[in-house]
């Protein structure tokens, strides 16, 4: 007399495969698979196994096959890691055919043979602080060698190995320059009243209300309008510059380009970094000027200080050589914003999710690299004296 026990009822449509739980009068139990194990049906076997639940007490001597249909390598290889994590992985194989013997077998000893792949582990700081440096060392390598190339390219055209494309520069400046003029005079505009708000707060204690002009003149020209300004830039044209070549990677046309004979250097990096070196000097100069003029529209009625009072201020206090350093500062900014834009949408993936992370990236790098330099022109600056 034989009793017999199988797991919750399985779809025959939808999972073709089963098995059962069978126990014979003073015997121990049999597992007895039954129909087709194939990889179609891999999702819904791996279901019915997670749910065949096998006593400890009942635990089957063997495993009857002699109903079972058809089986490939997916499905055995699926129901041999069940069989090995239930304790059944040295039960023996009953009535397999010649075919699904070799199937089994050919499964089982590669199964025996591989290595379990432990979980990585939690990286200690100094491991993360190394693959850090290691991903920054890369990245700054990268950007360094783009820069050489860059210059390489620039000199090609002075040599006149090469025509400068001034179609294709025009049209960068105009982008990169004419387009952003509203928005850099509205945001220098709006720090120069914001800096001589708070001047003016702590100037009037003392009454050294005029001296405002110059705190406003002095620090708008020298640092807060190429950094600002820099910055706006950052965040406007570099992301720009790495969206669009990395769309045009993604959609091969630089691998068209070169195809044709050209070189993508000349024809898509050279004028955009021209046109970023020419036109972010002319785009601190608005800064300046708006900077000064938002100082001005605040000094009058916070501190009394008279537009001609205020522009006679200037005129004694702004040094031509402060004017000149955020000048001077300008084409530096601009030369490593666009080299980190052009480069990061020349290498980024070719999917649109790295297109979208390569923009974001460009933006952050293009800010520290502003900051950094800044910095360094700081330190240089006061070692001249100047």
């Amino acid at each position: 007399m034989e009793a017999v026990s199988t797991s919750s009822p399985v779809d025959a449509n939808r999972c073709p495969g089963s098995l059962s739980l069978s126990e014979a009068e003073g015997a121990r139990s049999t597992l007895k698979l039954h129909g087709v194990w194939r990889m179609v049906h891999l999702a819904e076997l791996a279901t019915l196994l997670e749910g065949f639940a096998i006593e400890p007490t009942r635990l089957p001597e063997q495993v009857d096959a002699r109903e079972l249909q058809d089986i490939d390598s997916a499905s055995a290889l699926l129901l041999l890691r069940w069989l090995r994590a239930a304790g059944l992985g040295g039960k023996p194989w009953h009535g397999l055919s010649p075919a699904q013997a070799r199937i089994v077998e050919g499964v089982r000893r590669h199964l025996a043979h591989a290595q379990p792949v432990a979980p990585p582990g939690p990286s200690s700081a100094l491991a993360q602080l190394g693959r850090s440096s290691s991903a920054l060392a890369a990245v700054l390598l990268g950007h360094l060698n783009f820069l050489g190339a860059s210059l390489l390219a620039g000199l090609d055209v002075l040599r006149g190995r090469q025509k400068l494309r001034l179609r294709e520069l025009t049209v960068q400046i105009e982008q990169t320059g004419l387009m952003a003029i509203p928005v850099v005079a509205l945001v220098t505009l709006l720090i120069g009243v914001v800096i001589a708000y708070l001047l003016g707060l702590q100037a009037e204690q003392y009454g050294a209300s005029i001296f405002v002009v110059d705190g406003v003149a002095i620090g708008a020209t020298r640092e807060f309008a190429p950094i600002i300004v820099a910055v706006i830039v950052a965040g406007r044209s570099g992301a720009a510059f790495t969206a669009q070549l990395g769309s045009m990677r993604l959609t091969e046309e630089i691998d068209a380009i070169k195809t044709l004979g050209l070189d993508p250097m000349q024809v898509l990096v050279l004028p955009r970094v021209l046109a970023l070196m020419l036109t972010l000097p002319l785009l601190v100069f608005v800064g300046d000027v708006m900077s000064i003029l938002g100082g001005m529209l605040i000094a009058e009625p916070m501190l009394g200080i008279t537009p001609a009072g205020y522009l006679a201020r200037l005129r004694e206090s702004l040094d031509l050589r402060h004017v000149w350093v955020g000048l001077i500062k300008a084409p530096v900014f601009a030369l490593f914003i666009a080299v980190i834009g052009v480069r990061m949408g020349m290498t980024v993936g070719r999917d649109t999710r790295a297109v979208g992370a390569a923009t974001t990236s460009t933006v952050v790098q293009g800010i520290v690299a502003v900051i950094l330099l800044d910095a360094g022109f700081a330190v240089l600056l006061q070692a001249l004296r100047w």
